[in-house]
């Protein structure tokens, strides 16, 4: 069966690669070398028809992931199609749906036909409200959900493999436990059966199902932690160790593999978590929630996590998951879908600049320019989020030739420009 990454180790380069590869404005060969060493996947499902293929990893721009879902609070299919064109209209490079509620394959089948960017899942939610149960779900409930989800196209899904029996002695100094939801759920499975993580345990089985459709793993990090005091513990790098030998099996099998990472880590501990993810992961991409940088500010935790977003980006994470002002509060509206995707763009792109990104820069040149001669249109055009700048400046109804900070009278820029004899 074949994958980008059989293609790419048989030195074909598929029409997704050469799609890619123009995105990036960069050679496809490079891009089908980068697959071929597993530093740089393409998720894309045989099965997802209208897709536009992105790729994730080294040496290129930094992606971003924007989170939808309904939940047993809000199950709208109508609302969760509105946040899915809303994160295209934005620009988020990827989707995924971790809708716990409703008709789950109704939602799903049809964010994939409405999507043309890559769409990613969590299957053991849909585990869990299927059987309506955690502590008597059997091992292949698993399997059958994964496959179910394959087969509607689902592009890439997170595998919460790495957690183990052995890990779990490691959380008795955690402040806040086990964060993930797939994770807790597992651990709680595990637990109640005394047995082995059956995502573990049933790994190749996945891989088989994964190399069939070419869906590619989010390897999950059930140990993130979920506050600044649990980052860096022994938990999280136990299991980030294990999930680097899951790598190489997955890789075996010719299925793409990127790394989920944390979490909550103070900003003097990111390039490390960079580092260690890339060593212990053989430099598969990396991905990233936030990370929050502080644990104090609710309601802006789309800033707080942005940053540590960009300088993980800036330190070699490639994949940025976003988060809304709405984190640990409840679940995000199609307004704040919007801000989380805007903010993390600026992340993204902050920290393809400091990684010098080709051409990174380019458009902060342009925009800058434009800003200097009072051209306004290109400014908005230019813009991450051209409608916004274009109602604050309309809003405040003033001449073109100034802001309103300075006034037409103490301009910096007009006053700059009549020292050196231009006319502004």
């Amino acid at each position: 069966m074949a994958t980008q990454l059989s293609y790419a180790r048989n030195g074909i380069i598929t029409k997704e690669m050469e799609y890619a590869a123009s995105i990036e404005n960069i050679n496809s060969e490079i891009l089908r070398k980068g697959i071929e060493e597993g530093t740089i996947i393409i998720p894309a499902n045989i099965k997802h028809e209208n897709l536009k293929p992105i790729a994730i990893g080294k040496g290129i721009t930094t992606k971003i992931n924007a989170n939808i879902g309904s939940s047993k609070v809000r199950a709208c299919m109508d609302e969760e199609l509105e946040k899915t064109r809303l994160c295209m209209k934005h620009g988020a490079d990827t989707v995924m749906d971790l809708s716990t509620s409703g008709n789950l394959n109704e939602i799903r089948e049809a964010i994939i036909r409405e999507s043309t960017i890559p769409i990613g899942t969590v299957p053991t939610y849909q585990v869990v409200k299927e059987n309506n149960t955690i502590d008597d779900l059997k091992e292949e409930d698993f399997l059958d959900i994964i496959e179910l989800q394959a087969k509607q196209g689902i592009d890439f899904m997170t595998i919460h493999a790495g957690v183990l029996q052995k890990t779990l002695p490691l959380l008795k100094t955690r402040l806040t436990g086990v964060v993930s939801r797939g994770g807790a759920i597992l651990v709680k499975w595990m637990k109640a059966n005394n047995k082995e993580n059956p995502l573990y345990t049933q790994f190749d089985q996945i891989c088989e199902i994964f190399e069939k459709y070419d869906v590619a793993f989010s390897l999950g990090d059930s140990l993130r932690p979920g506050s600044l005091h649990d980052a860096t513990d022994k938990a999280q790098i136990a299991e980030l160790k294990i999930l680097g030998q899951l790598t190489k099996r997955a890789w075996e099998k010719n299925c793409q593999v990127m790394i989920e990472g944390p979490g909550h880590i103070p900003l003097n501990e990111i390039k490390l978590n960079v580092e260690l993810a890339k060593k212990y992961c053989h430099n598969a991409p990396f991905y990233v929630l936030g990370p929050l940088v502080t644990d104090i500010a609710p309601g802006y935790d789309h800033i707080t996590s942005a940053i540590g977003a960009a300088t993980a980006g800036m330190h070699g994470a490639d994949f940025l998951c976003y988060v809304t002002p709405a984190e640990h509060l409840g679940l995000p509206t199609p307004e704040m879908v919007k801000q989380g995707i805007i903010t993390y763009k600026i992340a993204a792109h902050a920290a393809d600049i400091a990684k010098h990104i080709p051409n990174a820069r380019k458009r902060d040149d342009e925009l800058s320019k434009a800003r200097c001669n009072f051209d306004w249109e290109k400014q908005f055009a230019l813009s991450l989020d051209p409608e916004t700048a274009k109602k604050m400046r309309s809003d405040l109804s003033l001449d073109d030739n100034f802001c309103s900070m300075c006034g037409p009278d103490f301009c910096s820029m007009r006053l700059y420009s009549k020292i050196n004899g231009m006319k502004k």
